[in-house]
């Protein structure tokens, strides 16, 4: 298949569909949440779903608490394979450094609320109260 990658100054998309061609989301529904709930941001400033991203233009994604700074290279409004997507974009060298750190912190220590699911047990609730000095 024949994917057009647009790399005018002028080209332009919506940024939903721009995030999920690029895959930073799996479908155009996840992206277009992304956007509406503040996690994509164009230029420093939160934007809607239709707002248009144009070559050039500086995109910040959070994607689960990991900030991405991207350049936007290209635009291609179909979804291609991870070699044509990865070519829709250029990550800043600042962002990658951040990127790798939260990586390694997270490898490094857990989160400790991720062993927990539901509501506390009893036992978990004592715990809680004698710890917090509730008695």
């Amino acid at each position: 298949m024949n994917y057009r990658i647009s790399t005018e100054p002028g080209a332009r998309l919506r940024i939903d569909k721009w995030l999920w061609a690029a895959r930073f989301f799996k479908t155009r529904s996840l992206a277009a949440d992304a956007v509406d709930k503040g996690h994509v941001r164009i230029g420093g400033a939160t934007v809607k779903p239709s707002k248009d991203v144009r070559v050039g233009d500086l995109v910040e994604i959070e994607i689960e608490r990991i900030v991405w700074q991207v350049e936007v290279l290209g635009v291609c409004d179909v979804r291609g394979p991870a070699s044509v997507a990865q070519t829709l974009y250029a990550e800043t060298g600042e962002s990658k450094v951040k990127r790798q750190a939260e990586q390694e912190r997270r490898k490094t220590y857990r989160e400790p609320a991720a062993a927990l699911h539901g509501r506390p047990t009893k036992r978990d609730r004592r715990t809680i109260d004698k710890l917090s000095g509730g008695g």
